[in-house]
């Protein structure tokens, strides 16, 4: 069964066309796509069109996964089919006959998502929005890293003049690339977490600086002199939101007249003071505490520690609380030059491979085999989604077993303590992030591969859900 985007995309539109499509979006494997009336809107019938990975039914989207690259084309297919489209007209007998017919569904459908839609869970994914757009340089800049690190690991300081490779004028430059995205993180989120909770982006990138001003050493608070970049993100995180809040309140408030003079100053002058004498120390602990929490779990949780994290993170994605776990890297690459939890994590997905290969190997089911084949590659290079929600989720048992096998990888990685220098990858080339000890991060992969075959093949599985 060869790809055709232009088959699936019309598919897809003929499949939604109905349920009024308000926007499309995509993401590394999936077209995100919001309707006005998910009750006219097959999910079954989403996941029979040849090429669909998986359906992803969230709270305001349909989530259809394609994989990568070819997602983009799928996107690109589907534009201009949807341009040409009139507007559906709500108020046609037909709209207002499958309307009818669907009542009850959408009423459902409509609890679902208010139950979905917590207040955590939508501030979760209001932080993943701030960060996301940041990934790219993260990945970028931690490759360079992880290529200076390995340069450094197998070449002689006599190579370059006696001095090692990072020390060399090429070597510098490297590495000032590659510490660019930590250097201005502050900056980033300061501007990303203004906009995101409806401020404007500058005044929260501009009170992000004010937190990180060499100047703080010459303010005492509470007794003690104030620290430049105090904090990390959490601080920058609590005062840009804070100042969004406010500039909004303010707004509603300020005449319409003076709004541009007195609200950005109000906004400054008060978010400004209660960044530097409230919330850069409310900051600064938490951040000791999630850096140093972390730490401790590793060092002395060991492998035990390993195996809960990295066999819980799964299920953890199932719900959209990892969301959560985006500043948390950002803070620890901050503060400590590597996050220790991501090469944990990451044996999640090697479990995920590891099982699916299993199915592979046991199932006659062609349309499984097919998935399997279509998703499998981008497994082992870090992206999990066509395999969890096209393969072992739905048979269930895999699923249990690729966190068993995530679980041994994780236990190995988490008992040398090994850490990444950038996140937005994961599987096999989060190995060149790896800071100490690249050689054993890709032992663990091997073996959350081996924990989540051998698991799949004693629990079993049911391939007749697949049809």
């Amino acid at each position: 069964m060869s790809f055709n985007a232009e088959k699936i995309a019309t598919e897809v539109l003929g499949q939604l066309a109905q349920a009024d499509i308000t926007a499309v979006a995509t993401c590394m494997t999936r077209l995100r796509i919001s309707v006005a009336d998910k009750g006219l809107v097959s999910i079954d019938a989403l996941k029979k069109i040849e090429g669909v990975l998986g359906i992803v039914d969230a709270s305001d989207q349909i989530q259809i996964i394609i994989g990568p690259g070819k997602v983009n084309q799928v996107y690109d297919a589907l534009m201009p089919l949807l341009a040409k489209m009139p507007k559906f007209d709500k108020n046609s007998a037909n709209t207002a006959k499958s309307a009818t017919n669907s009542v009850d569904a959408l009423s459902i459908k409509e609890k679902l998502k208010q139950k979905n839609a917590t207040p955590f869970k939508l501030f979760l994914k209001k932080l993943a929005n701030i960060f996301i757009p940041m990934i790219p340089a993260f990945i970028g800049c931690g490759l360079i890293l992880g290529i200076v690190n390995i340069i450094i690991k197998s070449t002689s300081p006599e190579m370059f003049g006696g001095v090692t490779f990072d020390k060399t004028t090429l070597g510098a430059i490297f590495k000032m690339i590659g510490s660019g995205i930590t250097f201005g993180l502050a900056l980033f989120v300061g501007l990303n977490a203004s906009k995101e909770f409806g401020g404007t982006p500058i005044l929260g990138g501009v009170l992000a600086a004010v937190l990180n001003m060499p100047e703080l050493n010459n303010i005492t608070v509470f007794g003690e002199h104030a620290i430049p970049g105090r904090g990390g993100v959490i601080a920058v995180l609590l005062v840009a939101i804070l100042a969004a809040y406010l500039e909004r309140y303010l707004r509603k408030i300020i005449p319409s007249s003076l709004d541009l003079f007195v609200t950005p100053t109000l906004v400054l002058l008060i978010s400004g003071f209660a960044a530097i004498f409230v919330l850069q120390p409310i900051g600064g602990f938490l951040s000791d505490a999630i850096t140093n929490g972390c730490k401790l779990a590793v060092e002395h949780g060991g492998i035990l520690t390993g195996f809960i994290l990295s066999a819980a993170f799964l299920p953890l994605v199932m719900t959209g609380l990892h969301q959560g776990l985006i500043p948390i890297h950002a803070e620890l690459i901050q503060t400590t030059g590597v996050t220790v939890l991501l090469p944990i994590l990451a044996m999640a997905g090697a479990g995920q491979v590891g099982a699916a290969l299993a199915v592979w190997f046991k199932t006659d089911n062609e349309k499984l085999k097919h998935i399997i084949k279509s998703s499998i590659v981008v497994g082992f290079l870090g992206v999990g989604e066509p395999l969890i929600y096209g393969v072992t989720l739905p048979l269930f048992k895999p699923f249990l077993a690729a966190c068993i096998g995530g679980g041994i990888g994780g236990a190995f990685v988490a008992a040398f303590k090994l850490g990444a220098t950038g996140i937005g990858i994961s599987g096999i080339p989060l190995a060149l992030l790896i800071q100490n000890g690249i050689m054993l991060y890709l032992v663990g992969i091997l073996l959350a591969y081996a924990g989540g075959f051998i698991a799949t093949l004693l629990i079993g599985f049911d391939d007749s859900i697949i049809e």
